[in-house]
Order: structure tokens, then sequence, then C-alpha cells
């Protein structure tokens, strides 16, 4: 038998080609608290960024990773409100996609159709963006609330 143990997810590390530029987007574009920017030594830098209402923050910076920046690929970031999200984002300059929703919901295997879920169901809609570098987000809605409440259509 084993035991129960917490496992938290702290920190993704994203891999990028400018610090600087990076941490513009992730802190003016997209509203990320910048919680650190160490900066020991040339070849050493960790930047800590943390999206609003996040237990899960992200590292970028010099010295952190062999990996190509822009390699990662499909890191969800999830919602409650896609829709005003997706405004947000635009207004900020984030080139986001459109809002897609998975079609047929009950049978899915990839597919899509314009717009948000008509019924909000969690994990149904999406819109894909990447950063400067080409790492690739996906922003998904779990937990919409029905204006004043009420049920779903």
């Amino acid at each position: 038998m084993f035991d129960t143990m917490a496992y938290k997810l702290e920190v993704l590390t994203l891999s990028v080609s400018d610090v600087d530029r990076a941490v513009s987007f992730y802190s003016r574009q997209m509203g990320f608290v910048l919680d650190v920017d160490y900066h020991p030594a040339g070849n050493f830098r960790v930047v800590q960024l943390t999206p609003p209402g996040s237990a899960c923050s992200i590292q970028i910076g010099v010295g952190l990773t062999d990996a190509t920046p822009g390699s990662a690929r499909t890191t969800y970031l999830v919602v409650t409100d896609i829709e005003a999200t997706h405004r947000d984002l635009t207004a900020r300059g984030v080139d986001i996609g459109a809002i897609l929703h998975k079609s047929p919901i009950d049978d899915w295997h990839g597919g899509t159709e314009p717009g948000v879920d008509p019924q909000r169901r969690d994990y149904a809609s999406l819109a894909n963006f990447v950063d400067p570098d080409g790492n690739g987000w996906v922003l998904q809605e779990i937990g919409y609330q029905w204006p004043g409440g009420g049920p779903r259509p």
C-alpha cells in the first residue's frame, strides 16, 4: 500500500531567446505577476512569473534549460470566462486565435467549431496563442458561471 503524498506543480520552465522581451510579454501583455528576477552572474538569470490566481508559475531565463527556445507546446492556461479573457488579451495586444469549441462534444475526436460551447461545458471552449518565441499555449474555459447563476441552456 502506498502512502498518500501531496504533489504540487509549482513551476514550468520555458525556453526563450530574449528574456527581457519575454518578461514584457508575460507581465505586460498577459498580466502575469513578476515574482523574482534574479541575475547573480552573466551566464545565469532566473525570472519567475505567475498568472493571476494560479498556484503554478513559469520560469524563463539564462542557464535554466537546454531546450530550444519556443519548443513548449500546448501548455494550458485555464480561465472561467474565455470570452472576457479573449477580449482582455486582444486589447493587451496578444495575437490570440479565435475561440473554438469541441464538436461533437459527446464523441470528440479533435474537431472544432467557431465560438464558445453553447452550453459552456467545462473543457469544451478554447483558443490558442504563442509567446514571442513560439511557445504554444491553449486558453481553456473551466468553471463558467452563467449570469445570475441560472442553469445552462
